[in-house]
């Protein structure tokens, strides 16, 4: 039997206006497929505002087309699948409509309780504990840089002040950082050399390795201007990274650990709140 004996489908009602759904219409389906009907309140918020009539056509032919193929291949596997499996999967549906409850309700339990803060002394010991997972697949350094015009006014100074770094040179550079192209001023944070070759146009293959010199000072120019640039430190691929580099990810394990945790508490307490309160019975 060919599909089209098999099944049809009847469109009751199509509007295909940009105001479509502004429509009072005395027939509720759009379409249906044997004894499954698609509503107006199912294609609702489907064509956008400011769409034309020919978009908004389009797209409610093809939600409802999409829908009805849906629903043959549906109606199809109803007629041709044994009962077994049709019951195995309606298992599979029932445990997974299940799953998305439980895992909702216990995410909302868990957000309400869960401490998130992370003091430096507990990222500290679990860092120490596990020191030998924290090994860096790339180079780290602090530094900082500056971008400016080659003619800039007081060009001299401002290279001065830029290697000395005192705590009133540090004070002069951050009142006229509104003259340069651009800059990096913290030099205390590490962060990675490929950031840094990505930012900074001047640095390439051939003189990256400069900033892995601890201590060097770069100066390097181009058709954009000079960069100055200083070197505090750098860590190398394979050393053991810093904790501050890493206590983000330390937070978030540590974090993990408490849900996981706090999971296991809550399955107890609640299995054990339902049999104080007659609401769970083992029946022997």
């Amino acid at each position: 039997m060919s599909v089209h004996k098999f099944i049809s489908i009847v469109f009751l009602s199509v509007v295909v206006s940009c105001d479509y759904f502004n429509n009072s219409e005395e027939i509720d389906a759009v379409a249906r497929v044997n004894s499954s009907y698609l509503y107006h309140e199912d294609i609702e918020g489907l064509v956008p505002a400011g769409a034309t009539e020919a978009d908004s056509t389009l797209m409610v032919h093809n939600f409802i087309n999409r829908w009805a193929t849906q629903q043959l291949l549906v109606d199809g596997a109803k007629l041709n699948l044994n009962q077994e499996k049709q019951e195995a999967f309606n298992k599979l549906v029932a445990q997974y409509k299940n799953d998305l409850y439980i895992k909702a309700y216990v995410e909302a339990l868990v957000k309400r309780s869960i401490d998130t803060l992370v003091s430096y002394d507990e990222a500290n010991t679990y860092y120490t504990a596990n020191k030998e997972v924290f090994n860096l697949n790339e180079e780290l350094i602090k530094f900082r840089y500056v971008h400016v015009d080659e003619n800039i006014l007081d060009y001299e100074n401002i290279k001065l002040c830029f290697e000395r770094y005192e705590k009133e040179d540090k004070r002069v550079l951050d009142s006229i950082a509104i003259q340069f192209k651009s800059y990096s001023l913290n030099d205390s944070i590490w962060i990675k050399l490929s950031q840094v070759v990505n930012k900074i146009p001047v640095v390439n293959s051939e003189n990256k390795n400069e900033l892995l010199k601890k201590s060097n000072f770069i100066q390097l120019k181009d058709s954009l201007g000079v960069y100055l640039m200083q070197i505090n430190d750098v860590l190398l691929r394979n050393n053991t990274a810093p904790l501050e580099y890493v206590k983000p990810t330390i937070d978030q394990i540590v974090i993990n650990k408490r849900k996981l945790e706090l999971i296991k508490e809550l399955e107890k307490d609640i299995t054990k709140d339902a049999i104080k309160n007659k609401q769970f019975e083992i029946y022997k």
